[in-house]
């Protein structure tokens, strides 16, 4: 009888690691949060109302009591200076403000793209001229231009050939063309990068 009631014992398992699926994205796009009101842990601060005149140095409490009066939050805005500086304004005109001077640094910066161009070794002058008036209205939109030469078979073996026409057609566009990047070879044929 002891032969059938024996016991197996089954080692336990490891635990099973569940990973969180949200945590890849939870970071993302997160910057630091504005301290406001009772948030501002430090005292003293260096205090500006709302006018924009500097009141000099206050015990936040003292800071936090005349926003109340005025119906408006203590905000920290340079929270890295030792005192910090903190405004007397409403929060969301703050926001508001902040959101409206990152509007205007994206439509102040300069987006300079890469325009490409493509001749062929066997090109006629006139169109390598109308490519040449092309590359120009690219430089003088202030892009920077990347001219490809598409060699095909035996054109491949003509290296020098296609180098100095490559040579002619940038001295065609303009003669103030710096060259940014020097000829190289490709797969495909040549490439070549100039800027104004």
């Amino acid at each position: 009888m002891d032969n059938f009631q024996t016991r197996v014992r089954i080692p336990p398992s490891p635990p099973i690691k569940i990973k969180p699926i949200y945590k890849k994205y939870y970071n993302r796009n997160r910057q630091p949060r504005v301290r406001i009101n009772q948030w501002i842990g430090i005292s003293p601060i260096r205090l500006i109302d709302e006018k924009g005149q500097n009141l000099g140095i206050v015990e936040t409490d003292k800071a936090l009591e005349l926003a109340r009066e005025k119906g408006l939050d203590l905000i920290e805005i340079a929270p890295t200076v030792r005192p910090p500086v903190c405004r007397i304004m409403d929060y969301g005109k703050y926001q508001y403000q902040k959101a409206k001077e990152e509007r205007q640094q994206k439509t102040k910066q300069k987006r300079i793209e890469v325009k490409g161009i493509r001749i062929s070794f066997r090109i006629s002058q006139h169109d390598l001229e109308t490519k040449a008036k092309q590359a120009n209205k690219f430089l003088d939109q202030g892009h920077k231009v990347r001219i490809e030469m598409i060699l095909r078979g035996r054109e491949k073996g003509l290296f020098e050939m296609a180098k100095e026409k490559l040579n002619k057609f940038i001295k065609l566009i303009s003669p103030e063309v710096k060259v940014e990047q020097e000829i190289k070879r490709q797969p495909r044929g040549l490439t070549v990068g100039v800027t104004k």
